[in-house]
């Protein structure tokens, strides 16, 4: 299994539309991805966020609120 079969899987999202799955402003996406607490890909000046990483993020934050 190549790299580029596993990229063709993977959905990535805008910022906007991570910040609307999280129910959080755009500003909090951005302060998550630069603080590193949420992996993302630069794309010329804007970022994508890959669904997967998104889904870790929420798991890990209701794990750390349980």
């Amino acid at each position: 299994m190549g790299m580029h079969s596993l990229l063709e899987e993977v959905k990535f999202l805008t910022v906007a539309e991570v910040a609307t799955l999280m129910r959080v402003s755009k500003m909090t996406v951005y302060r998550l991805v630069h603080s590193g607490d949420l992996a993302a890909v630069r794309v010329g000046r804007s970022f994508r966020v890959p669904e997967n990483a998104v889904q870790e993020y929420l798991t890990n934050t209701y794990k750390d609120a349980a």
